[in-house]
């Protein structure tokens, strides 16, 4: 079965801007492995509606707007829009940004008054934190783009930070039905880093200097054509914050990816296979650093797939 066609059966372990600074692959031989279950939070640039609701006789808000104004106020958060709702008036008039363009909505404002439950200016996940760089003080994570699962689409953001969690359980993956942590932020004051670029290549940024004590040793970065087929292993979190290494098998190579097989008896007793959250699991053969987990198959969840650590690299821009 070619990739393409097996790509169709992945689901992605989504939970769920400007640009860091340029990195030369050439110049930098070692990145520090991580493993660590981490915490995102993403502040939304403006309201998203989550799901189409009636605001006026004719009126509709449509699951993707973003409110922009309400009344002339402008409302980037829930906060904002909430005070608005407060001020006398017998309508009230909404901006809003449909499918790229601005509208004007009349709203009834009885019926305004009930669709906070509707609207978000946030979105969080968790997934696993794959590198630190500590010559460029960079990190990348996840392996894949942050989806937000109420819009379904990777939401344009404010601003963002990742926070070390711990999980305190585990609901086990088995086919067609796949797993998933249940994990909290250990520290909602002391965050990692701060979020820069949400791709498809994973979630990157600025790695906090101060919050050091996760930080591993550095590893060598294996090189594509480097990867052979056979045992590898993984770091990963399955339980409380402690990073473990669990053995794999390298069973498939393409150009951008390699296919996995989760055979550490510990690890599938305790997860039956890859996990939601799972994703951005460092990848190590023979002591050097090669990639992240990425997907899971969802009819055999002890399999999935791994991005390059390469290819992560070279698109953190």
């Amino acid at each position: 079965m070619g990739w393409n066609k097996s790509f169709k059966t992945l689901l992605a372990l989504v939970l769920m801007l400007c640009l860091v600074p340029g990195i030369s692959l050439a110049n930098e031989e070692t990145l520090i492995p991580m493993g660590d279950s981490i915490g995102i939070q993403m502040d939304l640039s403006g309201i998203y509606v989550t799901s189409d609701v009636k605001v006026g006789q004719q009126e509709w808000l449509k699951k993707g707007d973003i409110i922009r104004q309400l009344n002339g106020t402008d409302t980037k958060q829930l906060v904002q829009f909430e005070r608005a709702l407060q001020k006398d008036s017998a309508t009230m008039i909404l901006d809003v940004l449909r499918n790229g363009k601005q509208e004007t909505i009349e709203a009834d404002k009885s019926l305004i008054k009930r669709v906070t439950p509707f609207l978000k200016d946030r979105t969080e996940g968790t997934g696993t934190l794959t590198y630190v760089d500590p010559e460029s003080g960079t990190y990348g994570a996840l392996g894949h783009q942050i989806i937000d699962s109420t819009l379904q689409s990777a939401p344009s953001f404010e601003k963002g930070a990742i926070y070390l969690s711990e999980i305190s359980q585990i609901k086990k993956s088995s086919p067609g039905i796949p797993g998933y942590k249940i994990s909290s932020i250990i520290d909602q004051n002391k965050f990692l880093g701060n979020i820069q670029i949400n791709n498809v290549y994973g979630i990157f940024g600025h790695w906090k200097n101060a919050y050091n004590k996760v930080l591993a040793e550095p590893l060598e970065i294996m090189q594509p054509f480097e990867l052979m087929i056979g045992p590898a292993e993984i770091y990963t979190t399955v339980e409380g914050s402690t990073v473990e290494k669990f053995t794999i098998q390298i069973t498939k190579i393409e150009e951008e990816q390699f296919h996995i097989l989760l055979t550490d008896q510990k690890l599938l007793s305790k997860t039956g296979g890859i996990l939601q959250g799972m994703s951005g699991s460092p990848v190590i053969q023979n002591g050097k650093f090669v990639g992240a987990i990425t997907h899971m198959f969802v009819d055999e969840p002890e399999k999935g797939a791994a991005l390059f650590l390469k290819t992560m690299r070279t698109n953190e821009k």
